[in-house]
């Protein structure tokens, strides 16, 4: 059997759809063996491909051929997931946060006055 490495990435989930996977593949947001490569190209048995899927980098080692997406459990006998853990970033709490300003409980809505003190709080 022969699977294009578009079909393949989809069939295993990486991606959504073939037209995604199609995309990254073009934009070099995949490697196979460390080297840019077509949709079209044909998977092989123990190849070793590393997808940049937004923050993440995943590293997949081929362990059958798979052209029909399958279910997710279904389709990890198909591969191997070969990612190191992901690393805990020292990201900065969300904007829309803000855990300077206390209310006391039970307090209810801020008023108009609150909310413009609220406002007027150098972040």
């Amino acid at each position: 059997m022969e699977v294009r490495a578009d079909t393949y990435l989809w069939a295993i989930r990486m991606y959504k759809s073939r037209t995604l996977a199609s995309e990254a593949i073009k934009n070099g947001k995949v490697k196979c063996e460390s080297e840019n490569f077509k949709p079209s190209h044909l998977v092989k048995v123990g190849e070793t491909y590393t997808l940049n899927i937004s923050t993440q980098k995943k590293i997949v080692k081929v362990i059958d051929l798979l052209d029909k997406r399958l279910s997710f459990e279904g389709a990890k006998k198909y591969y191997e997931d070969l990612s190191p853990p992901p690393i805990p970033s020292d990201k900065m709490p969300s904007v829309f946060y803000v855990p300077n300003i206390k209310r006391d409980k039970g307090l209810g809505r801020p008023t108009k006055k609150d909310r413009r003190d609220i406002d007027a709080f150098d972040y």
